[in-house]
């Protein structure tokens, strides 16, 4: 089993689908169409449609996508399958596989002296079938540097400094306030001696 992608109508990726080991090529899946239930309880209990009212064939599957038997290009944001390019390519490898078979049977008509080199197999170039899906501007949109949410870490290195910060704000003004208040103790021991003195 190997895994291949699985692609919508459109080419655009969908996701990985495990098939055998010897898939290749591209085969659409579809959608089943469910049978339409009675709506209502008294529907149910009629009698069935005469043959003429039947519908004579099921619904029809819905076309949802392709199984894609080539690995996805690397490197792309959103890989989107060139259905187009796809068919091209089948197109032109049956014509070519036509060609060479008219060319063979030609050959091989020919008396065997005649004959020479035989005609050789030219398979025309796979293209590039796996494209980018989005435009310039919406990778440049999904590839530009986001802001980063702060993680707990982060906010709590912001809150040691706005502590770490504050205790020295602290300490400033509490060393200010012990000069003020010796200040004015010096005032007040020099008030009581020059009371006694007096």
């Amino acid at each position: 089993m190997k895994a291949v992608p699985k692609v919508n109508t459109d080419g655009l990726y969908i996701e990985d689908t495990l098939v055998d080991d010897a898939f290749s090529g591209v085969v659409p899946f579809y959608v089943e169409m469910e049978p339409q239930q009675p709506a209502a309880p008294d529907e149910a209990e009629q009698e069935p449609a005469s043959e003429d009212e039947q519908p004579e064939e099921t619904p029809e599957p819905i076309l949802a996508g392709y199984i894609v038997g080539i690995s996805v290009t690397p490197g792309l944001y959103r890989p989107r399958f060139d259905l187009e390019a796809w068919k091209a390519y089948k197109d032109a490898e049956s014509a070519a596989k036509a060609a060479y078979k008219a060319e063979y049977d030609q050959w091989a008509a020919l008396p065997e002296e005649e004959r020479g080199e035989a005609p050789v197999y030219q398979a025309p170039l796979q293209p590039t079938l796996w494209i980018e899906g989005l435009t310039p501007e919406e990778i440049e949109e999904i590839t530009r540097p986001q802001p980063q949410e702060p993680t707990e870490v982060d906010l709590l290195k912001e809150r040691l400094a706005a502590a770490e910060a504050r205790n020295e704000q602290l300490a400033e003004e509490s060393t200010i306030n012990q000069f003020a208040l010796m200040e004015l103790h010096m005032m007040i021991l020099e008030l009581k001696e020059g009371g006694s003195t007096a």
